[in-house]
């Protein structure tokens, strides 16, 4: 379902995207961190990189109109509706290993990556 008007904070949209509690945990650290409770995880699909389509991923202040938002325990999540499709049954995690550390992005879209794995088509 997609809301062309302006999405407020109350208005809830499920956009696909899940977040895992070790995620949401790192989330609520940062903005601990930063002394910030005005800011959300918005995660989009911009096109670029080496396999056509990047995802970004970044705390932002702002609700678009055709935001779709879900809390995930006091973290929102917005998604804009032109990335909805992309991202739909994605899962953000944090891992924070000896190998890896950081945000990792599991989405069923994605036909291929780059070796990087910042970059899917």
């Amino acid at each position: 379902m997609s809301d062309t008007t302006l999405t407020t904070p109350e208005t809830t949209h499920a956009h696909g995207v899940s977040l895992t509690d070790a995620a949401a945990q790192k989330v609520k650290s940062l903005l601990e961190q930063e002394g910030r409770d005005d800011l959300r995880l918005r995660v989009a699909v911009q096109p670029g990189g080496c396999s056509g389509l990047i995802y970004q991923l970044y705390f932002d202040e702002r609700y678009l109109e055709g935001d779709e938002t879900v809390d995930f325990d006091g973290v929102e999540v917005i998604v804009d509706n032109m990335s909805v499709p992309y991202l739909d049954g994605a899962s953000i995690d944090f891992k924070d290993t000896i190998s890896e550390q950081g945000f990792t992005i599991d989405n069923p879209n994605a036909q291929g990556s780059c070796a990087c794995g910042d970059s899917f088509h």
